[in-house]
């Protein structure tokens, strides 16, 4: 057979492939389009697929970096060995303990804080009615708008050389270093998102059922801690859940306002930093600390989505 025959052969054979292929994708297009159920079951498995990818890979491989041995840096995709020791060893070469604990301090305190200043703010706005209630709103609205960063110097004037505030008055003592240097500004900085949830949430809640407690004899403080806020569970839940992640997870402040010691109010970051030294990294370690320091978030958040649905459909019953 000549060159030319072979090759005229060949153009055929592929033809015929492309034709088939095309065939192929027109057949399972007409039958998408037949039944868009199975269009949406694929779209939903390839879109669950590459969140779950995109989700879970980092965490992945940062158990994957911890089971390596230290100064390694070819990481294998599977650990050859699982040795769990570097989760015990980050107790051991620093205290992480406190490192953790000065976090979840900061971010409950600053939660509780919220909760309860948020609540009585977002009880005025969503079910009162009085002069600059819009003013008020929108000044609220406008001060979330400003980068936390630009507030450093002030604050930290403020707080470490005892200047006056606003010219009026002095702190007592100075707050730099101390956990009130932290919790301060960050209740301040969360505080216009958990209002604006709770008005909602609050705004919903029918009249009536305010109207029977105060007739009961309760107040209005009362009605919103008896009434209001337990049929407003789902939207507690939420503002606690976001401030308390963003206070945990927030690195700015709580690193400029306190030392670098654990003893010093440090938080959780600096222990994951504590293991990187001026000529030596233990990449091994650091992921460790990392995964551990996952660990009160994740817990938060599924016990908070069974909390969310149980508030829902109580909510729903007692409507």
């Amino acid at each position: 057979m000549s060159i030319d025959a072979q090759d005229h052969d060949d153009a055929e054979t592929l033809d015929d492939q492309d034709e088939e292929s095309k065939n192929r994708i027109q057949a399972w297009a007409a039958d998408w389009i037949r039944n868009p159920q199975k269009a949406y079951a694929v779209l939903g498995v390839f879109m669950g697929g590459v969140l779950l990818t995109t989700t879970l890979f980092p965490l992945y491989w940062l158990f994957a970096v911890a089971m390596a041995p230290p100064g390694q840096t070819n990481i294998p995709l599977i650990p050859t060995e699982i040795d769990l020791y570097a989760f015990v060893d980050i107790f051991q070469q620093v205290p992480f303990a406190r490192f953790m604990f000065n976090s979840l301090f900061y971010a409950t305190t600053v939660t509780v804080v919220v909760i309860l200043v948020a609540s009585l703010a977002g009880y005025a706005f969503g079910r009162l009615d009085f002069r600059g209630k819009l003013p008020l709103l929108f000044s609220l609205l406008v001060l979330s708008w400003f980068p936390p960063a630009t507030l450093f110097l002030p604050l930290f004037r403020a707080f470490n050389q005892q200047v006056k505030m606003l010219g009026l008055f002095m702190l007592p003592a100075e707050v730099y270093g101390t956990p009130g240097a932290v919790i301060a500004p960050l209740s301040a900085f969360t505080m216009p998102l958990a209002v604006f949830i709770l008005m909602t949430f609050y705004a919903q809640i029918p009249d009536g059922l305010e109207d029977a407690a105060r007739v009961e004899g309760s107040t209005r403080i009362g009605a919103l801690f008896r009434v209001i806020m337990p049929l407003s569970a789902p939207g507690v839940a939420t503002a606690g859940i976001l401030t308390f992640i963003t206070v945990y997870t927030e690195f700015f402040f709580s690193f400029l306002m306190t030392g670098d010691a654990a003893s010093e109010w440090a938080p959780i970051v600096n222990g994951v930093l504590a293991f990187q030294s001026r000529y030596t990294v233990r990449y091994d370690l650091q992921a460790a600390a990392s995964l551990v320091a996952i660990v009160p978030v994740a817990i938060l958040v599924v016990l908070a989505q069974d909390k969310i649905v149980s508030g829902l459909t109580q909510g729903a019953l007692k409507e």
